[in-house]
């Protein structure tokens, strides 16, 4: 009975994996001591995403690695936030992210550009979905912190349909119109 159960959750978990990509951030090893010697625990972090504009990280502690990143990404699948992406390559707009003593800063990025950021924010980055942005940490190293920041800045990101939806205005009355632009630009280089 129990093993029919178990093969229910197993093929479970199994349909629900492919759509979702996970990377490893940061594991950490922390000790305490006892009467008999030491007992060692593990910590993980983990960011997970369907590369499509969904996003979520999670941490998770146990005595063994696989468990604490087992933990770790089913925390970050119930965590996950949608993020509209332009182009489905970047971001809409720049954004600035803070958590405690940590600070990010996302620029958007012409195409090619490619990800331009470091450790944890790459990772989150990659299982996003964004091919193009330039991005930089100022303050905290503490992937924790990093991640926490980024998702930050990244729940406050607004599409120009939201934008638009609120002021009760048309998404083409908020964009800037890009054909006027250039055409103002060689009338004045004639003048």
């Amino acid at each position: 009975m129990a093993e029919r159960e178990n093969r229910g959750r197993g093929r479970n978990r199994e349909d629900q994996t492919p759509e979702f990509a996970d990377r490893l951030v940061a594991i950490n090893r922390v000790s305490k001591t006892v009467k008999g010697g030491k007992r060692f625990g593990f910590a993980a972090l983990v960011v997970v995403g369907d590369q499509k504009g969904r996003v979520g990280f999670g941490k998770g502690k146990a005595k063994e690695v696989p468990e604490a990143i087992r933990k770790a990404t089913e925390q970050a699948k119930r965590q996950m936030i949608r993020v509209a992406l332009r182009d489905g390559r970047t971001l809409h707009h720049d954004i600035e992210g803070r958590h405690g003593a940590g600070k990010v800063v996302m620029r958007t990025a012409p195409e090619g550009t490619g990800i331009i950021a470091g450790g944890p924010m790459r990772a989150v980055f990659e299982m996003l979905g964004v091919k193009d942005v330039v991005s930089k940490s100022i303050g905290s190293q503490n992937p924790y912190n990093m991640i926490r920041a980024t998702m930050n800045g990244l729940t406050k990101s607004q599409s120009p349909r939201n934008v638009a939806q609120r002021r009760g205005k048309k998404v083409a009355d908020i964009l800037p119109r890009r054909d006027e632009a250039p055409a103002a630009a060689p009338a004045e280089a004639d003048a």
